[in-house]
């Protein structure tokens, strides 16, 4: 069966997929404190979303990363990961691996390493208790911390997600920076992207990474690196550390050129580009018949549909989001 290849002749690789829009926590900058979730009869179940995954893989797809809202809040989720860690083993897939905020890691850390997930990205925008508790409204550090200890005991490699936000943790990039070198863990910062209405006013939140890397760089030695992960981080060493740092700039720089991921949400939508409202549903045809031709052939059109780029941007003349769907629907 063929590789899927987009209208801008980019190979469509790596699949994110959002298995639940939860999350125990509401990060300001993600989520409304008063959310409205969707209803658990909305959901693909499990075994659904299996099906569509290894509908991709059979396509090509070599990399999948779990999300939500927080993956390892839904019912049920590490049975789903153990089976569909089959196709790590078979050498179809060749890496599965998550997104999550921490808080549950000390529960699963040591299944999720036993199931062949080797690194994953941990949400965490500040190192002061306080100030995550803000950041979260309902987080607890401690909890993450010891999420993260957890990994480590358990083999997985981990890399530090932190949102820059302005005026609420641009002063910690030198104490976040010597503590991820201290605990051997990657960072990337991230620019808060206009998704989904929040009670903050996101022009107030919004830091270009271009001047987040000009006060880390009077304190840190950057050496810019052709590193990648897949993702759209431009990545440099630390060279105190030795530990590298990413930049995710979706604002002040388009990564779009050399995308190649499409995500798919827990209720069967797939979005062919996080900045974009177009998208296609699969759980239609995933649910009307028992073989993958109607689901094959509804992939095939939506890659066929996938943009060049996104339209993010925040400025006074556009303060609604730029899309309507909270990020925590999507995925991370």
């Amino acid at each position: 069966m063929s590789d899927l290849i987009d209208p801008f002749g980019r190979r469509v690789s790596y699949l994110r997929v959002s298995v639940t829009d939860r999350c125990n926590y509401r990060c300001v900058y993600c989520m409304a404190e008063n959310m409205t979730f969707l209803p658990k009869s909305d959901l693909l179940s499990l075994e659904e979303l299996d099906r569509v995954c290894s509908a991709f893989v059979k396509r090509g797809v070599d990399k999948i990363r779990l999300t939500g809202g927080e993956p390892l809040v839904r019912r049920g989720i590490m049975t789903f990961i153990e089976n569909l860690s089959r196709h790590l083993k078979t050498g179809a897939l060749k890496e599965l691996t998550l997104t999550t905020n921490g808080s549950q890691l000390e529960k699963y850390a040591a299944q999720l390493a036993e199931y062949g997930i080797k690194r994953i990205n941990v949400s965490l925008d500040s190192l002061d208790p306080a100030k995550f508790e803000d950041a979260t409204r309902w987080g607890h550090l401690e909890d993450v911390l010891g999420g993260l200890s957890a990994a480590k005991r358990a083999g997985l490699e981990v890399k530090i997600n932190t949102v820059a936000l302005k005026g609420f943790n641009d002063d910690e990039f030198d104490r976040v920076i010597q503590w991820c070198g201290d605990e051997d863990y990657d960072l990337t910062l991230i620019e808060t992207m206009p998704m989904g209405e929040i009670s903050e006013d996101r022009l107030n939140q919004y830091l270009p990474l271009s001047v987040a890397r000009d006060r880390i760089e009077k304190s840190w030695t950057l050496d810019d690196t052709d590193y990648q992960t897949g993702g759209p981080a431009a990545y440099a060493v630390v060279r105190e550390t030795g530990k590298r740092i990413g930049f995710i700039t979706p604002l002040t720089h388009n990564f779009c050129e050399s995308c190649n991921r499409v995500r798919l949400t827990c209720t069967g939508r797939l979005y062919m580009c996080l900045g974009q409202d177009d998208c296609a549903d699969l759980r239609g045809p995933l649910r009307q018949s028992e073989n993958n031709q109607l689901l094959n052939d509804a992939i095939d059109r939506a890659i066929g549909n996938k943009p060049k780029g996104h339209d993010f941007a925040i400025d006074r003349l556009n303060a609604a989001p730029a899309v309507s769907r909270h990020m925590s629907v999507t995925g991370g």
